[in-house]
């Protein structure tokens, strides 16, 4: 395997994991490949916009995304733990592909109907629910320990720079060319990753010493969680954080045309607005990840999120809901980080594969109920009375959690 042992973590300063030759095919490749998502996804939720004039639409997508979630992403872990997760991602990443030019070409033939985005949503999230977890899981095969946490953070940040370019630039291009153009995009973006990850040169994949059920190796995985107090706190944390603090981005498109008076432009500079936030705080992590504790890192996200979140509802023109945005984006991605590498760090590696296949369940499998949730209410008492509504419940578990595990800000 093609890692450069690094005795100083720090040495290398913010982009040490990129010494690791492995590590810089996936960073280079997956940042292709999250343009293209990002492009795709604020077409879509645009679309479905325009198709149907309703905010609970767009919480019906969302869920329809999440529910292959609920369903497959634990034994997406146990995969992740028995097959060599390198072709178990060329395998993911090649099926979302092809969902991607699916939608591509019912666009482009004039076909798409809501209920077409809604099962094609409903089968990406299966694709999702097997990628997540070896992707999470992948990262330690591509760097040493030392650089797990910059790792980490360099992943966010590449996965928030896309955030920050990608919608503004799939907003552009619905509004110059129409979203078939953003979908064809994305599926082409796919081609990045995978040439990446056939180039690798990995250590031979070791088949697991159990050749138990999987069920029984789910079993197995989840008990240990439940075991582990500080796993489950940091999942209780991760799965709070989806439901309430980020469904208010499925409401982005309402947003834009009802309360700012926009369009799809104006759809795409929110969603980039968030990332940029995330972007500049995944960058500060990276630059400090030998350095920062990660329990004080999570403590001061879930105190800016939900503040954040509250001062945008109150917003109505475009400038200031902007600039609190980028707060948002910072906000979310000191939980999500932190809670991630500590998370990584506290797993036993036979098991790794299952954690982060929990993990990504709490990740990705709440935020659509979050979505449907949030969609729902904005029907019934508008999309700035539902934001409000979600930071105040997450700023009530975040007190509540810091009461009752105040050791968990000297987690390192």
């Amino acid at each position: 395997m093609e890692n450069v042992p690094d005795p100083d973590p720090d040495s290398a300063g913010t982009f040490a994991a990129l010494r690791h030759p492995n590590y810089r095919l996936w960073f280079i490749g997956q940042m292709v490949s999250l343009f293209g998502t990002w492009m795709q996804t604020t077409a879509q939720g645009f679309l479905v916009f325009q198709l149907t004039h309703s905010a609970a639409y767009l919480g019906y997508v969302g869920f329809a995304a999440g529910i292959p979630v609920w369903l497959f992403t634990l034994f997406g872990g146990v995969l992740a733990d028995r097959l060599p997760r390198r072709r178990l991602l060329i395998i993911t990443q090649s099926y979302m592909m092809l969902l991607a030019l699916v939608l591509a070409t019912l666009t482009f033939s004039g076909l798409a109907r809501p209920w077409h985005i809604v099962l094609l949503a409903f089968l990406l999230g299966a694709g999702n629910a097997f990628d997540a977890p070896a992707r999470q899981a992948f990262v330690l095969e591509m760097v040493d320990r030392r650089t797990l946490s910059n790792a980490i953070a360099l992943n966010s940040a590449m996965f928030n720079t896309a955030i920050a370019i990608g919608p503004a630039l799939g907003g552009l291009a619905y509004a110059a060319f129409g979203p078939g153009w953003c979908f064809s995009l994305n599926a082409l973006s796919f081609l990045a990753v995978i040439a990446a990850l056939s180039a690798m040169r990995l250590a031979p994949h070791r088949a697991p010493a159990s050749g138990g059920s999987a069920v029984g190796e789910l079993r197995e995985g989840i008990a240990y969680v439940a075991a582990h107090p500080q796993l489950r706190v940091l999942m209780g944390i991760v799965a709070v954080t989806s439901l309430f603090g980020m469904s208010f981005v499925t409401l982005m498109p309402a947003w834009a045309v009802r309360i700012l008076h926009g369009d799809a432009r104006t759809n795409g500079l929110l969603l980039s607005a968030r990332g940029v936030g995330a972007l500049a705080s995944a960058l500060f992590l990276a630059s400090r990840s030998a350095r920062l504790v990660r329990g004080r890192v999570l403590a001061v996200g879930l105190a800016v999120l939900p503040a954040a979140l509250l001062a945008f509802a109150f917003l109505r023109r475009l400038a200031p809901a902007l600039a609190v945005l980028v707060g948002v984006g910072a906000g979310a991605i000191l939980i999500y980080n932190a809670a991630n590498a500590l998370v990584q760090t506290l797993a036993d590696d036979p098991l790794r594969g299952r954690v982060m296949g929990l993990y990504s369940f709490c990740l990705l499998g709440l935020m659509p109920v979050g979505s449907l949730l949030a969609g729902t209410m904005a029907e019934r008492i508008g999309e700035p009375s539902t934001v409000m509504l979600g930071a105040a419940v997450m700023l009530a578990c975040t007190l509540l959690l810091w009461l009752r595990f105040p050791s968990l800000r000297e987690l390192k």
